[in-house]
């Protein structure tokens, strides 16, 4: 997984964290059937959740690296093509 991808769940572990917290803390509503308040905690929950998630997926995709050296060369018969690949966090 790219690390833009990590960055992003963080961030929507982060805003799903924030509106849970402030439906779980800061509404007051009387609803039947319905409440807001069990609404925010699992939205809490899940951002929490979330960002930890994304913590591994940052941590995970910066120990992976792989690194592609590619050299053309032209001789008498055409052109001579040399690739190295070097695969660092890769089991």
């Amino acid at each position: 997984m790219y690390r833009v991808a990590g960055t992003g769940l963080m961030a929507l572990g982060a805003v799903l964290a924030v509106v849970g917290a402030i439906l779980k803390f800061a509404v007051n509503v009387s609803t039947s059937g319905f409440s807001v308040n069990t609404v925010g905690l699992i939205l809490l929950i899940a951002g929490i959740v979330l960002f930890v998630a994304s913590i591994g997926v940052l941590v995970m995709g910066s120990t992976r690296r792989t690194t592609i050296r590619q050299d053309v060369q032209q001789t008498p018969g055409g052109e001579s093509s040399i690739e190295e690949r070097h695969d660092r966090g890769v089991a």
